[in-house]
């Protein structure tokens, strides 16, 4: 075989092996360990807590108690549709002075909601429902139990 066919044949080859294996995509924004610790519970306020970790990508919609930072990761492979296989919430609750009440931190663990972190001054969760819908993007649909039948 001349030298040029085994040039080509080799880019061939490296252009197959890279084709077929999987890339991933991040979506959204987590604040570091460091800058999540800065935040001090029954101290800080909405104020200095965007001053330490930035602003949230998404706030409580009904009562404006709770700001949450969400990152996924999306897996990638050849023509398939894209897989999420991470998900973190970090999610900041304000007490009625706006000061931080909770500082919890959810991830998944085998599709269940797991907690990673919590440093709160009240036992009960504010926003569950919020946080169920933000994982519950994970479960499929069945298109004939939403239409009843």
């Amino acid at each position: 075989m001349s030298k040029l066919l085994r040039v080509g044949l080799a880019f061939m080859l490296a252009g197959a092996v890279a084709a077929c294996s999987a890339t991933y995509r991040n979506h959204g924004y987590m604040p570091t360990d460091a800058d999540i610790e800065s935040v001090a519970v029954g101290a800080d306020t909405r104020e200095t807590v965007a001053e330490k970790i930035g602003q949230p990508g998404t706030a409580g919609l009904l009562t404006d108690s709770g700001w949450y930072y969400v990152q996924s990761r999306f897996k990638h492979y050849t023509y398939n549709a894209p897989e999420e296989i991470d998900r973190q919430v970090l999610a900041v609750s304000f007490d009625g002075k706006g000061q931080v009440a909770n500082v919890e931190r959810f991830g998944l663990e085998q599709g269940r909601v797991v907690v990673l972190e919590r440093r709160v001054i009240e036992s009960n969760i504010s926003g569950v429902g919020f946080l169920r819908q933000l994982f519950g993007a994970l479960g499929r649909i069945d298109i004939g139990d939403a239409l009843g039948g």
